[in-house]
């Protein structure tokens, strides 16, 4: 046991000393790249699966030894790889995820409707635990959304959350002095607390940035007026609530929305089920959500418990249900 941790001990210093030479690479990672594989069906024509699962970010994932891509740059990845694959008829959004920042969701949300055009393929979208806020912006341009029966989904809006260090400044006697150009290049700064004016443009941005997902939400699901007020308060919705409104298209399990997604494509019913990954799983099916061996959360040399989300967001505007934020 000894000699093995010795071993360990030592791959770990070269690693960590950059003296490995050449490169020793204990476990698959993000430089290898994405083989297909076939979860199931043998026929002509294939349903690509491409899970989106967690913070929608544009921002690379820290893991201990090297970065990880980011969830924007993994998914359009694949859509690339899909592309020169004629066979792909349809892919498959297995979503579960709160949703993320402004601009990572409209990438994503651009990426698939450019994806879509280039192709002629369709796109169905099946939601699971959660597929709200960025993570249904992501969804809408979906020929078909399916939900889980214990899905939320919904919170359409958006928010704009900035950390506060004044009260403990005050508590250890620090300051911060400021030189600007314009009174408000400092807006939405930690340090001090906001100005009633900086408050106002601040919400107009919000509002605004709001206003933009209700829009796409009311051009892509033909919505009536009463259903686009009711989602304009950005609350959550389970289910049967989102069928109602016309959110989703139906309610069922994952096997349902395949089938869909083979249907609308013109495929067989035995048509394949692919998905890219870096590994190959025994047993593989459609509830493995990995794309690499350890594609889950990053290796870390100490590890503070803290759920992801409140170590991957930075002050700014998000599509986003957070139900833990402060709220005044």
């Amino acid at each position: 046991m000894q000699r093995y941790l010795t071993i360990i001990l030592a791959v770990t210093a070269l690693f960590v000393s950059g003296c490995a030479a050449p490169r020793i690479k204990l476990f698959p990672d993000a430089t290898d790249p994405l083989r297909e594989f076939t979860l199931q069906g043998t026929e002509k024509g294939k349903v690509l699966v491409i899970p989106i699962r967690g913070i929608i970010s544009d921002v690379p994932k820290k893991g201990f030894f090297r970065a990880r891509p980011s969830m924007v740059q993994e998914i359009v990845s694949q859509l690339r790889l899909a592309e020169k694959d004629e066979e792909v008829r349809a892919v498959f959004l297995k979503i579960d995820s709160p949703g993320g920042s402004t601009t990572a969701s409209d990438l994503l949300y651009h990426e698939i409707m450019a994806f879509k055009k280039r192709t002629g393929a369709k796109v169905v979208v099946a939601m699971m635990d959660v597929a709200a806020s960025g993570a249904y912006y992501v969804s809408l341009p979906a020929d078909f959304i399916l939900a889980h029966p214990t899905t939320v989904t919904g919170s359409i809006g958006v928010i704009f959350m900035q950390p506060k260090l004044t009260g403990l400044m005050e508590k250890i006697g620090l300051d911060m002095e400021v030189n600007k150009s314009g009174k408000n290049k400092d807006m939405g700064s930690p340090f001090w607390q906001t100005t009633e004016e900086e408050q106002r443009i601040l919400q107009g941005l919000t509002n605004e940035l709001g206003g933009r997902f209700v829009s796409l939400v009311a051009k892509h699901r033909k919505l009536d007026q009463k259903a686009l007020a009711d989602i304009s308060t950005a609350r959550v919705y389970l289910a049967k609530e989102a069928l109602q409104l016309g959110l989703v298209d139906k309610i069922g399990y994952l096997s349902d929305a395949l089938l869909q997604a083979k249907k609308i494509a013109g495929l067989p019913e035995d048509s394949k089920v692919v998905v890219y990954r870096r590994t190959e799983y025994a047993d593989d099916n459609l509830y493995n959500t990995s794309t690499t061996q350890y594609s889950g959360r990053g290796l870390s040399l100490i590890d503070l418990g803290l759920p992801d989300f409140m170590t991957s967001l930075r002050a700014g505007f998000y599509y986003l249900w957070s139900p833990a934020a402060c709220r005044d």
